[in-house]
């Protein structure tokens, strides 16, 4: 049986994260659409010793890949920070999206800017697991094309991988077989983030439904949780993530 929780409120994790019976709890560190450094609160640092295990989710403004220096430098500063922030709390795992280059770009670039963050990185006590994304055309991780190239470049390095159901969907993976594609590029599945999705596949619409309530089949999703056997994240509606947890530790 995996470990098998949600994403919760920053405020004070392992509460909430009792609240729902979960087993995992992940978080944000300050303001997912801001670029100031992490911070962790008073109640934050009580998940470190408990028996819940913690997963820092990276803000969505990070964005290694890009060839716009504006964006890249700070990009890496506050992924440095929040690996060092996520290592003082004890996380399994720093989760941060795979990026895009713009319009006109050559992809490579993208590739070739994420190899530099892990030429350049200082020792760090907590693996980067990098997430497939929903939507963009010019994306670093949403076709499964797009990953392998991704992988391909950060050969020799240590990367975790965190598959998003919903994301998949969204993005045109079929999750049918996504699983087996995604462990025969990266070799591993850390992480599941296990959504449903409120659009239709191939949409490109990054919008999370509870299980059952989306476009997905449960069956569907059920079945690539079985096969990826890695911890379970549920960033769905708040107030339907205790259904969630228990829908999933039946089935599972």
């Amino acid at each position: 049986m995996p470990l098998i929780g949600a994403h919760v409120d920053q405020d004070d994790p392992l509460t909430h994260a009792r609240e729902r019976g979960a087993q995992v709890a992940q978080f944000f560190l300050g303001d997912p659409q801001g670029w100031k450094g992490p911070v962790i609160g008073d109640r934050t640092r009580d998940i470190k010793d408990s028996d819940v295990a913690a997963y820092v989710h990276a803000p969505y403004v990070i964005n290694v890949a890009t060839s716009n220096n504006r964006i890249r430098i700070p990009s890496r500063k506050l992924l440095s920070s929040h690996l060092a922030a996520a290592a003082e709390l004890g996380a399994k795992g720093l989760i941060v999206h795979g990026g895009h280059v713009s319009a006109g770009d050559d992809p490579q670039k993208g590739f070739d800017n994420w190899r530099k963050v892990f030429e350049r990185l200082e020792e760090h006590q907590v693996p980067v697991l990098i997430e497939n994304t929903a939507g963009g055309g010019n994306a670093m991780a949403r076709k499964l094309e797009s990953i392998a190239r991704l992988w391909e470049a950060l050969d020799g390095f240590d990367v975790g991988f965190c598959l998003d159901t919903c994301h998949a969907w969204a993005g045109g993976i079929d999750l049918e077989d996504a699983v087996e594609k995604i462990l025969a590029i990266t070799g591993r599945i850390d992480l599941i983030h296990c959504n449903d999705s409120r659009d239709a596949a191939g949409s490109g619409a990054d919008r999370h439904a509870n299980l059952g309530a989306g476009q997905i089949d449960t069956d569907l999703i059920l079945a690539a949780c079985r096969k990826a056997d890695a911890p379970i994240v549920v960033e769905t509606p708040a107030d339907g993530q205790a259904e969630d947890i228990a829908l999933l530790r039946k089935a599972l």
